[in-house]
């Protein structure tokens, strides 16, 4: 069913507890309200060239969950290329200008504000494919909340069903080699975003603007090779990684790595 107005999401995580680090919760109006402007969604567009949606089509998947829609540039993308879309996030103000960007491109898709680690409780069946993209993933800082998230993507897709989830190199990162292209993911060119401070449990990015306004996000520095392992351990049969949308890739200069994962 299509939420054609911020009031008629389907609210799950307004009781939620206050967690120590709310991923959720870093993302204040003042961000969101820029966030369009920061990732670009004409030049996004250019350089991710149907990435995404053709790597779903080569599993034949139809029903796609966008578990971290932000202000919906993937759902509403996935949902122009013929796919039936659910959005799903964890803030309420990235949900809110979702569903108005879905209406501003004429696409419609149910929209869900919940929490990952009780996403099973509140969606309709199993899906051919899970997203989780823009690095929101490394949210999660405790290792038992990373294990139980991916039990829960894995549990909503079918079987034969692909997940695919993406992240900054923090290999790189956590070398203290960060770059960011702008040529993938924050292609606008009114931002400067760079890393304030990593170590092996915190990356703290800054966000400054032209105005003057500074914002910061806190995210779990995660490797991939550790991310694979999880994958794995969750029930994954196989694992591919990209970096910056290429197979072959160099660890040390991609801008993001992308893992597919196939549910056997």
């Amino acid at each position: 069913m299509v939420k054609t107005a911020a009031g008629s999401i389907q609210d799950t995580a307004g009781t939620r507890s206050a967690l120590p680090h709310d991923g959720a919760g870093q993302y204040v109006p003042t961000l969101v309200d820029r966030w369009d402007g920061l990732i670009d969604w004409d030049r996004r567009r250019e350089g991710e060239q149907d990435f995404f949606v053709e790597l779903l089509k080569e599993v034949g998947a139809h029903r796609v969950l966008d578990v971290a829609a932000g202000t919906g540039f993937h759902s509403v993308g996935l949902a122009e290329a013929g796919f039936d879309v659910t959005a799903a996030d964890g803030s309420l103000e990235m949900l809110r200008r979702a569903v108005a960007n879905g209406e501003k491109y004429g696409r419609r898709f149910e929209a869900i504000h919940t929490d990952w680690r009780t996403l099973a409780q509140h969606i309709d069946g199993r899906y051919d494919a899970v997203v989780c993209l823009g690095s929101s993933f490394p949210h999660l800082f405790a290792e038992a909340d990373r294990r139980a998230v991916l039990a829960q993507f894995y549990e909503a897709l079918n079987p034969g069903g692909v997940l695919v989830l993406d992240h900054r190199n923090f290999d790189a990162i956590r070398m203290h080699r960060y770059r960011s292209s702008g040529n993938f993911y924050y292609c606008g060119k009114d931002a400067r975003v760079s890393v304030a401070h990593v170590d092996d449990e915190l990356c703290r990015f800054q966000y400054d603007f032209p105005d003057g306004a500074t914002h910061h996000l806190e995210v779990y520095p995660i490797l991939k090779d550790e991310l694979n392992s999880l994958l794995t351990q969750t029930g994954f049969d196989t694992v591919q990684d990209f970096g910056d949308f290429s197979a072959e890739f160099d660890i040390h200069e991609s801008d993001f790595i992308i893992h597919a994962a196939r549910k056997s």
